[in-house]
Parts: C-alpha cells; structure tokens; sequence
C-alpha cells in the first residue's frame, strides 16, 4: 500500500470505521530515522488505533525506527515481510526475508527492545519462489514466535522475487487460505490473521472462519464503502455512519482543516474516488473529483458538487 494509505487516507478510513486498525504505508526504517518525520509520520489522533508499518533487514536500524514510532504515539508497530517491489528486494527487506527466519526473529527482538510498550507484530507472504509453503511459513512462525513474537498477519499467497511483477504479485500466484487456517489450528496460542485477495467484508468473515481477523488492502482503498459495515458485523458496535453521504459530511471538516494548513484538496479527495464504485451517480462523483480537485485553490465545494452529482442522479449506472 506504498503511495496509499497515507494520513489523508487514514484519516477519511476512520471515518468509515471506529474500531478496525489502521496502517500506514510501510516505511523504510532508514526514512524514519533520516527523512522528514513531520511529512512521513505525522498523523492526526482521530486515526487511532494506527499501526506503523516498518521495513528494513538492519535489527539497530528496525529498533531505532521502531523507538521513533512509538514514541510519537503509534499503537502497534508491524514489520513487513511480504512486499516483493524490486526496490525492496535491493534493500534486503520485504518478502526476500522469508529465506531468513532467524534474521526475522532477531529484527522482530529488536523492534520490540525499541518500542517495549507497543506490540509488535509481523506481516508476510507464505513461501518466496521454490520454497514449499508450509514450510517456510512455518519456519517463519516459529523462529519468530520462539523469540516473543504472538501477531502474524499471512498474505496467502507466495511471492516470486524475479519473473513476475509486484502487481503481478498480487494476483497471479494462487491463494492458499487454507494453509493460514492451518496454521491456526496448529498454532492455536498464536493470533493469526488473514490477508490477501479479500473482496469484500462477506468474503473476508467466509474465509477467515477459526482465525482471529483479517486485514484488507486494496478493496477498502478501491471500495472503500466495506468498511461501514465493520464495526457492526465485527466488533458488534453500531456504525458510526449509515450512508456514504453522511461520511463524506463527516470528512469535510477534516478537508476544511487541512485546506487551510496548505494541504491541496487532491492530496485527500484521491483517496475518495472509489466511495461510489458501483452506485448511481459513481462517475460522476469521480469525474468532478479528478477533473475539479486538481485545479490550483480547489476548496471543499468540489466536494460538495460531486456529492450533489450523486444525489442528483438516483438512476444513473455508476
């Protein structure tokens, strides 16, 4: 979720959702520690409960970062095991360190040792290139669960580091979400959670029956409008909104805030495009959002129009 979910996301996601955990982008722990922490890891206090979601294969550097993190108030700090982007293979992290159970084990002792009142939990696929996957995932698991570790979250799917793409990762290796329920059974003490080619919320609770949650990716970024239905159908509380017009009310002021503080509209509203897919009215909502967001001193009335663009179109496939 590179380039995604940044605070401007995080920020319109929780407004759909009071209680599923949110992630950032995953962060190089050297950008942490170096870059520009205002811009990189600044987020506003409506986004709790928020994870920071970390990168690297150096234990001083992941404790360092893991240290930065905490201490500006994130809730969990998750080390992330599963990309497989080139760039990431070049840094020696991501999904390349499934061949390294041990290394893993130590990056997540370090972690912890940097952010001692913050869980720290681990993200990854189930096998890299010929490895068989349950024993790698397994390998993986239990190297880091001897060290402390008690939170996997599985992309069920294998990662191929050379021959296929990272988009081509994401679609082409098969799902395996059996062998995650598997690892449940056989590591009841664990908490394991599911990730990985979740269409929607009723896809999601199908497939994760024994385990302990699930986590989405690009179908709450694509089709955002899942998300209202979680904290009624997953933590038995009532939505915070019944409609995707009342939560883009709720968002506006948020908008108006960051307008103000300089922040173009685009930077947030493209997080918004997909609040409609499907319904009437859906491209018109994204039409004005992408064609009028854009322009120098765009204001929260770009918003309103395409809000009123749906409202006013009952009948028009999206």
């Amino acid at each position: 979720m590179m380039d995604w979910t940044d605070r401007h996301c995080r920020a319109f996601h929780r407004g759909l959702t009071r209680d599923a955990l949110l992630y950032t982008e995953m962060l190089t722990a050297d950008a942490v520690i170096h870059g520009d922490r205002q811009r990189l890891l600044g987020f506003s206090e409506v986004e709790h409960p928020v994870a920071l979601q970390l990168g690297g294969s150096e234990p001083a550097k992941i404790a360092e970062a893991a240290r930065v993190g905490a201490g500006l108030g994130y809730d969990e700090i998750n080390l992330n095991i599963g990309c497989p982007s080139d760039r990431v293979q070049a840094g020696r992290f991501g999904a390349c360190l499934m061949l390294e159970p041990d290394l893993v084990a130590r990056l997540w002792t370090a972690a912890q040792e940097g952010a001692p009142a913050a869980p720290v939990t681990i993200k990854s696929r189930i096998g890299v290139d010929e490895q068989e996957p349950r024993e790698a995932l397994l390998a993986l698991v239990d190297a880091c669960a001897r060290a402390g570790c008690t939170s996997f979250t599985v992309h069920a799917r294998k990662a191929w580091l050379s021959g296929l793409s990272p988009k081509e990762n994401r679609d082409v290796p098969p799902l395996d979400y059996a062998l995650v329920r598997e690892l449940k059974r056989e590591r009841p003490h664990l908490e394991i959670i599911l990730n990985g080619g979740l269409r929607d919320l009723d896809h999601a609770l199908a497939e994760s029956e024994g385990l302990d949650g699930v986590m989405f990716g690009r179908a709450a970024y694509q089709t955002p409008a899942i998300l209202l239905d979680v904290d009624a159908r997953v933590f038995g509380r009532e939505a915070r909104h019944c409609s995707r017009e009342a939560a883009v009310e709720a968002y506006l002021p948020y908008i108006e805030s960051k307008l103000s503080a300089g922040v173009p509209l685009h930077a947030m509203t493209r997080h918004m495009l997909g609040l409609f897919a499907s319904q009437p009215g859906g491209r018109l909502w994204r039409r004005v959002l992408s064609e009028r967001g854009v322009r120098p001193g765009a204001g929260v009335e770009v918003v309103r129009e395409a809000l009123a663009q749906v409202i006013r179109a009952p009948t028009q496939a999206a």
